[in-house]
């Protein structure tokens, strides 16, 4: 502990020391008053709504247990590697959105970037062996094909056989569509891009107002295109939201604790300063204090980070359940690279049993609980509306927004599927692929990285914390 003590403040002074290098103290000074701290964070604090489960335990745990391992995880080959379609249109309206600064762009991959392993995994999950063997992809693959065995490659002939439409939370892009490329996570980080404004707001909107199960005669806080708001606090969309049942709130609780988490890293990585062309990226005091402070946000910053934890808590019960998944020997993160391979499933099972050692999970089977039939029909719209969601992050006018944004949605879909899968994932073969249940890579990559972000977030909370605490 102590040691953790002694690093924090090294962190903290390494960061003044920053950013009075790029600008003085005008990036960290509060406003006002020297009490941002506790009016930030004073409410921070306690048992969270719908569980029974405390923010300073999600916060030890995240910081001892779990970031750290998840750093590294993310680092390797198999998740830094992501696939997504770029030029797929908004299927709602004609996109105008555009990014003020260049690091708004992205950058695919190369051909040759791409393990080898990864481009085999893609290609044999979709055609059968005798079909490869026909194909000139096949010949240059085949020293590959060799190195799998035969229960791998009947995985990848397994799942181009199971169609769990049905389970999708999302829309997926179409891996072998000509307009899919592979991104490197590592080269293409989520900071701020200076994407804002009506595009990003008209984004935002449609998420809250047309997919949030709310009517649009209760208005949500903040929404600038509400009429006549005055002084309005938000109690009123509030006191609504607690008379929903528990699915929607937790509906709304997770888009809520989503877009708080993707704030979290544009403040924390936001563009300090770019003279000469060299940019220094860093915390921002005053942009984190503009979108969570509560003065500025008449009292929804504190609600917004409270949902953040909401959203952790859920996809780290995702995946404690599904560890089970990737203890079988018959699951390979497979490159290409056996020592790489070997290394990425070692420490992908030490998250994983993390995970399960958590003693305050979320539990799940209180909800679409009660009445078979209406549950069922509530399942289902609660699906269609998150998998619409994941729709409109088509419609993101920012290339980097819009691929993370893409993935940390499937991220939450792929949690949400594991979720609600538990007799196909409890019934899982030891030896042999499962028709019931499966995870394709991309679920995989979005699922451990869309996590890590969510780490990221809180541990960059903390950080604020600090740097409020050190102005004061």
């Amino acid at each position: 502990m102590l040691g953790a003590m002694r690093s924090g403040a090294t962190l903290v002074s390494v960061l003044l020391f920053l950013g009075r290098a790029v600008g003085g103290d005008a990036w960290l000074k509060p406003t006002d008053t020297d009490t941002d701290t506790e009016d930030c964070f004073c409410h921070l604090t306690g048992v969270l709504d719908d569980c029974f489960c405390d923010i300073e335990s999600i916060d030890d745990f995240n910081s001892y247990k779990i970031f750290p391992k998840l750093k590294k995880l993310h680092e390797r080959d198999y998740f830094r590697y992501y696939k997504v379609n770029m030029k797929r249109p908004c299927p709602f309206w004609l996109n105008d959105g555009h990014c003020s600064i260049n690091d708004c762009h992205v950058e695919p991959c190369s051909e040759s970037e791409i393990p080898i392993g990864i481009k085999a995994a893609n290609y044999n999950k979709e055609v059968n062996a005798e079909e490869l063997q026909d194909c000139e992809e096949a010949n240059k693959l085949g020293a590959v094909n060799s190195t799998l065995s035969n229960q791998t490659k009947e995985a990848f002939i397994d799942w181009a056989r199971y169609d769990d439409a049905q389970d999708h939370f999302c829309e997926l892009d179409d891996e072998l569509s000509p307009d899919a490329e592979y991104v490197d996570l590592l080269l293409n980080p989520e900071r701020y891009t200076g994407y804002r404004g009506w595009s990003a707001w008209r984004v935002w909107n449609s998420i809250y107002e047309e997919n949030c199960f709310k009517p649009r005669s209760v208005y949500r806080p903040l929404n600038p295109l509400t009429p006549g708001r005055g002084d309005d606090d938000g109690e009123p969309f509030y006191n609504w939201l607690e008379g929903l049942c528990l699915e929607k709130r937790v509906f709304y609780r997770l888009i809520s604790g989503l877009h708080a988490s993707i704030n979290l890293h544009l403040c924390a990585k936001y563009l300090l300063d770019d003279m000469w062309g060299r940019a220094k990226w860093g915390p921002n005091v005053e942009e984190f204090r503009f979108r969570f402070h509560p003065a500025e946000t008449k009292g929804e910053g504190p609600r917004r980070l409270k949902n953040l934890y909401f959203l952790y808590l859920i996809q780290l019960r995702a995946l404690s359940k599904v560890a089970v998944y990737f203890e079988r020997s018959i699951v390979d993160l497979y490159t290409g690279n056996t020592t790489e391979d070997t290394i990425t499933k070692k420490l992908l099972l030490e998250v994983l049993n993390e995970t399960k050692l958590f003693p305050m999970h979320f539990d799940e089977k209180s909800m679409f609980a009660g009445d078979k039939k209406e549950a069922k029909t509530l399942k289902e719209e609660f699906r269609l509306h998150f998998k619409n969601i994941s729709r409109i992050m088509d419609c993101v006018g920012c290339d980097k927004c819009r691929v993370w944004g893409k993935l940390q949605t499937q991220g939450l879909g792929t949690a949400l599927k594991i979720l609600f899968s538990e007799r196909e994932i409890k019934n899982l073969p030891e030896h042999s692929p499962s028709a019931g249940f499966q995870l394709t890579r991309q679920e995989v990559v979005a699922l451990l990285n869309a996590f890590n972000r969510l780490s990221t977030s809180i541990h960059e909370l903390q950080i604020f914390k600090m740097l409020l605490t050190a102005k004061r």
